[in-house]
């Protein structure tokens, strides 16, 4: 799938998702091998399923080939407007199999950084598991507080209001944490892909 010569996803080019609305299919095998790894890790983290995750992922990309035309270069990059894609089409499965139980339970289960820190599969580009490395460790650098809410709101899906009410904390303390804690990973995130921009 990746190759060491491969971009990450982190640098997916606008323009390869212009040849993707062509209908280039080379473009989207390309765009698949430059973000599968990113996306499946994220889908698993959400789901707590290998299966369930590989089945979303296949979902997210045929919406990908449906609705590419729908992507804005304005509005982000094209892994930003992947991660979300998939981010929202997991938190929507985790909603209809009503699994609330199952996410107060996994809250006992590995955090984030754990699982960012887990050891790398033989496909994934060593850019991407740098790319995991910093998320991890910037998100570990965070106070208990903000980590917890942002790994609440972020991989469980839960609204302010529902992180709230399972905190028992007033929804301002809430927004607050996760708004905080989100500008300090974009601080961090920055400084270290600056400093391996200038490497």
């Amino acid at each position: 799938m990746d190759s060491p010569s491969q971009p990450a996803a982190s640098a997916i080019d606008p323009k390869l998702l212009a040849r993707v609305v062509k209908g280039d299919q080379q473009a989207f095998s390309q765009l698949y091998d430059q973000s599968s790894t990113l996306l499946y890790t994220l889908a698993l983290r959400i789901l707590g399923h290998r299966e369930e995750a590989a089945e979303l992922l296949q979902e997210v990309y045929l919406e990908v080939w449906r609705k590419v035309a729908r992507y804005d270069v304005g509005r982000g990059t094209p892994v930003a407007w992947l991660i979300t894609l998939t981010r929202s089409r997991a938190i929507d499965r985790l909603r209809a199999r009503g699994a609330r139980a199952q996410a107060n339970e996994s809250l006992d289960g590995p955090s984030a950084v754990q699982v960012a820190d887990r050891h790398p599969g033989p496909f994934e580009a060593q850019a991407d598991q740098e790319m995991r490395r910093l998320v991890g460790q910037a998100l570990s650098s965070l106070p208990p507080a903000q980590q917890e809410a942002i790994e609440l709101a972020y991989y469980e899906g839960l609204t302010h209001m529902e992180i709230a009410a399972r905190l028992n904390q007033p929804l301002g303390t809430v927004k607050t944490r996760i708004k905080l804690g989100m500008s300090k990973l974009r601080e961090t995130l920055r400084d270290s892909w600056d400093q391996g921009d200038r490497a």
